[in-house]
């Protein structure tokens, strides 16, 4: 097993997010993330949201927000996410609010990273740059890194593919955060984990996202297996956590424990009573964020 108090050996390698996690190790727990995603219930309501996942009601709430960015036709979300991205695409959401969001979180004094599917990042910017796509991401990675983002995370790209966002990742330092899955190879393991800056996603289960009433136990087997190709980077798990307990489940043996489709229907809920507070969201952070700290 992977002594979990020893130091990350390789901080440039760690990149933005991945000294958070350090950070957090050194305090001997996990790091809580939080998704959710921009311009749901709107805009101005998905950023209060995100600045009320860093706090919690007391002020002690996650470490990293995942901010997602809608998109039409995902491959990974469930239907919490897919109803919350629907109504914010309906409502005008656009791929530069994202970095509002991101200004605001890392103003709150949380890490702020942007998961998004790479033919937005592709296109990009002015309507004459769809030709040139690697313009585009340049253009994405430079607003990103002025804005305050720590890096992005692509459920749909491989580092096989990803020749401009390494470049331009590399030139504006920003974390590379690829996914892999209980049925990737120890190859794919390998080749991904080697790309990354900062950490690599985990997925717990095969499919889409969604809170479920047990975490898998193919999480700590994938874990390991990852740990055993790429010892010194941190390892983050998600899909599936739905509250404290399973959170602190999580947190006793990955190194980030990621929460999301738990945390928009807390949005939903509160959309569908027709009232904007935000107390369910502060409360179910601070419920993970007691498991995280209580689990090792």
């Amino acid at each position: 097993m992977t002594d979990l108090t020893r130091p990350f050996p390789d901080e440039a390698r760690l990149g933005v997010s991945g000294r958070m996690v350090a950070a957090c190790r050194a305090e001997n727990r996990a790091a809580l993330v939080g998704y959710l995603p921009v311009g749901y219930p709107d805009v101005p309501g998905s950023i209060a949201a995100m600045v009320a996942l860093t706090q919690g009601t007391g002020g002690g709430g996650v470490d990293a927000v995942e901010i997602g960015m809608p998109y039409s036709d995902p491959m990974m979300d469930g239907l919490a996410i897919q109803h919350a991205d629907t109504k914010a695409i309906q409502r005008g959401v656009r791929t530069h609010d994202v970095f509002s969001a991101v200004e605001a979180v890392a103003a709150a004094g949380a890490t702020p990273l942007v998961m998004i599917y790479y033919n937005l990042v592709e296109h990009y910017g002015a309507r004459g740059r769809r030709n040139d796509p690697a313009a585009s991401v340049r253009a994405f990675a430079r607003d990103l890194a002025n804005a305050g983002g720590a890096g992005l995370i692509t459920p749909d790209l491989t580092p096989d593919d990803a020749e401009f966002w390494t470049a331009s990742s590399d030139e504006f330092g920003l974390d590379r955060v690829y996914l892999v899955a209980p049925s990737s190879t120890d190859e794919r393991v390998a080749r991904t984990t080697a790309a990354c800056r900062g950490w690599v996603y985990s997925t717990s289960v095969m499919g889409v996202t969604g809170a479920r009433a047990q975490t898998s136990d193919a999480a700590p087997r994938l874990v390991e297996r990852v740990r055993a190709i790429a010892p010194d980077l941190p390892v983050g798990v998600g899909l599936g956590i739905s509250n404290g307990a399973q959170a602190g489940e999580i947190g006793a043996f990955a190194d980030l424990a990621i929460v999301g489709s738990a945390l928009v229907k807390q949005l939903i809920a509160a959309e569908d009573a027709g009232t904007a507070s935000l107390d369910g969201l502060r409360a179910l952070v601070d419920d993970l964020a007691s498991g995280v700290r209580a689990s090792r």
